[in-house]
């Protein structure tokens, strides 16, 4: 496989912190564990090889005690004491009971980790925020964290697990059972040679000659499947999407034109399937053929020697079974590529993912600084978009307590972008950000509804229990919700729920809830009436009365609310006229 050390490595660098983490002896121990186990279960089919010995001698001799001892209890054979299969049986199904279950175990505690693990680093200084604007051109781009961290990460545990364990049981056993092959095989003189072990060679042979047939005919396979996770996440973001604004769909008339959309990000899954249908197709043409040809190979190779009468049938099937397994365990490659190559695919997508948010974290921003009391400024600030473009450079802005300021200029002048650098979040500029002390709430033109109760949706960020009834009850009714006022406790997926402007409202409940020192929004009643906008900044002036009120606005009549007004243009902040 292509580039297989490369990910190794990447698998490594991915699955190593859990085993040195906080959590690592209970790691360690639950892996030693399956290990052990799996160990086990290698020595108890050795030991069942030479019980086939001894069970099909005991029928080849119709030998009636061995028969029932070889069942049932035990039995002394030329091996020594032979146990009987149903207490072989007994102990191999509590092992192997309990090694999935063990394995399981440790899949959800590993799985649980890295799940925590990476969340955090996305949501950690704000690098979602910042992976989902781009980077700089020519950048680390990643699709659909959502299933990284959901789905790969669950995909990565188990097959990380499954793959390793079983690649250690094969080995084991291929150690194992080709001492038993070669000693039972004897010698082969091929022309005037004498080959030593000759079935361990003949097994080797036919091993590396499938493993080469399964590279050549299923290596493709690892693209095709990287390629198939994200366009099934592509289409599920857009069904997702569909949902998510259904209002907006309804209201164009553009129920055709979604139906062509997810008709071609679905063709393109189609198309990428049938290509992994085909490849799948010929591998597994080559894996079946592979697998029943070595069912009966080794009893043919065998076959002379029993003939010959120096072979039991017990010898016959020992040896059967040994190359069988000698042969399964060289062929682990040729029966588990499909599985290591969508693997492969899922390690590619994580590192990418890790890639990402390591690039993310480079985009260092403005250095925000923590003052007591004072202004809140932008010192020597330079702000860019995600591609590089220059917005402004070497600019000043203050803004001093107690004073109300609009902040205005023509669409694409950097407004939204100052209001994201006052909010300390914006990744891609220079400078100081000087933020006093005090609470800070910033209402962007569209609020974000988190998933939950009305209660909770309200008094967001805060908890749901952060505030009484009574005061999200009031705050509801001046901001004109109030019929909403009964539904506190109302799980719904009320971002949905609500109108833009009910959203707008919901937001500007928050503020009078939260009562913060600092108020910006960013055309946060630009979705309601003159009117309506009137009473929202009314009831922010006189219940906050308190509060430093910045507003990013185009309409001319929210100007009445402030003292000071700013216009943005030509690369700078200045004074209006």
């Amino acid at each position: 496989m292509r580039g297989l050390a490369s990910v190794l490595r990447d698998a490594w660098r991915l699955g190593r912190p859990y085993f040195v983490s906080e959590e690592k002896w209970p790691a360690r121990l639950l892996l030693v564990t399956i290990i052990a186990l799996n160990l086990l279960l290698v020595g108890m089919d050795v030991i069942l090889s030479f019980w086939s010995r001894a069970f099909y001698n005991a029928l080849q001799d119709k030998d009636w005690d061995s028969f029932i001892g070889l069942l049932f209890f035990y039995r002394r054979t030329s091996e020594g004491l032979m146990p009987g299969f149903c207490l072989v049986a007994a102990l191999y199904i509590a092992v192997a009971v309990y090694r999935t279950y063990l394995n399981q175990w440790l899949q959800i505690n590993w799985r649980r980790w890295l799940t925590r693990h990476f969340i955090t680093r996305w949501l950690g200084e704000r690098t979602y925020y910042t992976m989902s604007l781009g980077g700089q051109a020519g950048g680390t781009t990643t699709d659909n964290p959502d299933q990284r961290i959901a789905e790969d990460l669950r995909s990565f545990v188990g097959d990380t697990l499954s793959l390793s364990l079983d690649l250690l049981s094969n080995v084991v056993s291929l150690f194992s059972f080709v001492a038993i092959l070669w000693s039972l095989s004897g010698p082969l003189t091929l022309l005037g040679v004498s080959v030593p072990g000759y079935m361990v060679w003949v097994a080797l042979i036919y091993a590396a000659v499938g493993t080469w047939l399964t590279h050549r005919v299923g290596w493709p396979l690892a693209g095709l499947n990287f390629r198939q996770q994200r366009v099934e996440a592509d289409f599920r973001f857009a069904l997702v999407r569909l949902r998510e604004n259904v209002e907006g769909v309804a209201l164009h008339d553009g129920e055709a034109e979604e139906q062509r959309g997810l008709a071609e990000r679905f063709t393109a899954l189609a198309a990428n399937w049938w290509a992994i249908m085909r490849r799948t197709k010929a591998l597994n043409a080559l894996v079946a053929g592979y697998g029943q040809v070595a069912t009966v190979f080794p009893i043919i190779v065998a076959a002379p020697q029993y003939f010959a009468g120096t072979m039991t049938l017990g010898g016959l099937t020992q040896t059967a079974g040994a190359f069988g397994q000698v042969q399964s365990a060289m062929s682990w490659f040729v029966n588990s590529y499909a599985s290591l190559a969508s693997w492969r695919a899922t390690v590619a997508r994580l590192t990418s993912f890790e890639a990402a948010m390591t690039e993310a974290h480079a985009q260092h921003g403005l250095t925000t600084q923590r003052t007591e009391t004072g202004a809140y400024r932008l010192e020597d600030v330079t702000l860019r978009l995600p591609g590089g473009k220059m917005l402004m450079e070497h600019a000043d802005l203050t803004l001093a307590p107690g004073q109300s300021v609009l902040i205005t200029g023509r669409s694409g002048a950097g407004k939204s972008t100052i209001f994201r650098a006052l909010a300390g979040i914006w990744p891609f500029g220079a400078g100081r950000l000087l933020r006093p002390s005090g609470r800070v709430l910033f209402l962007p033109q569209r609020p974000y509804i988190p998933l939950g109760t009305l209660r909770h949706a309200v008094c967001y960020p805060d908890a749901p229990d952060a505030h009484g009834d009574a005061a999200i009850r009031a705050a509801l009714e001046r901001t004109g919700l109030g019929a909403l006022a009964d539904r506190l406790d109302e799980d719904d997926a009320w971002g949905q729920r609500l109108s833009g402007g009910e959203q707008q409202r919901l937001a500007i409940a928050r503020a009078l809830l939260t009562r913060p020192d600092w108020l910006f929004l960013d055309e946060a009643t630009a979705s309601l009436d003159p009117e309506s906008e009137a009473e929202l900044y009314t009831a922010l002036r006189e219940d906050l009365p308190a509060t430093t009120l910045v507003s990013i606005a185009h309409r001319p009549t929210v100007a009445r609310w402030h003292d000071r007004h700013l216009s943005v243009g030509d690369g700078a902040v200045r004074d209006a006229a």
